[in-house]
């Protein structure tokens, strides 16, 4: 596993985005969560080179974010399959939708919707309290220190700041 200087900041947002913050590796999850799975089929879409699609590949199967199926023997061809953890990035591309649209989005509307299967209607992605189910917005809520957490290099000021929240 590849790993760099962000995967060791006590950060869970420094750590995700140390694998995800690459524009490309968005793309490429958008795409295989709405079908478009195959490594050729990738590189047309995107207009992305070969190389750089196999590497960013490569990693989201070694980060166990996708997996690569055989789905033809002959001539043997394969696809990328999104793991469970892969399909738990979703609300997170549905966020940074949910956020070009407002602000982002030609004078045509959004490029795109999302429907709800379960209720048959166009929907837009809210981060609510799991317990009450209230919006949560930077207003109405603040961090505190988890277990993991610690001062260190990309947490030096906001560490000790969470830690003095918790007093």
């Amino acid at each position: 596993m590849t790993r760099t200087p962000l995967a060791d900041v006590a950060c869970s947002i420094a750590r995700a985005t140390d694998l995800f913050g690459d524009a490309w590796t968005a793309l490429i999850m958008r795409d295989v969560l709405t079908g478009v799975t195959r490594f050729d089929d990738l590189a047309h879409d995107l207009g992305i080179s070969r190389k750089v699609l196999a590497a960013r590949l490569s990693r989201l199967v070694e980060e166990g974010v996708l997996v690569r199926e055989r789905y033809q023997e002959r001539p043997p061809r394969e696809h990328y399959r999104a793991t469970p953890k892969g399909e738990e990035l979703y609300p997170v591309l549905l966020a940074l939708m949910e956020w070009g649209d407002r602000w982002y989005a030609g004078p045509a509307g959004p490029p795109a919707r999302i429907r709800h299967l379960g209720c048959g209607r166009d929907t837009t992605p809210v981060a609510a309290c799991a317990h009450c189910g209230e919006p949560l917005t930077v207003g109405n809520t603040t961090q505190l220190p988890g277990p993991g957490g610690h001062t260190g290099p990309g947490t030096r000021v906001l560490g000790p700041l969470l830690a003095a929240r918790e007093g």
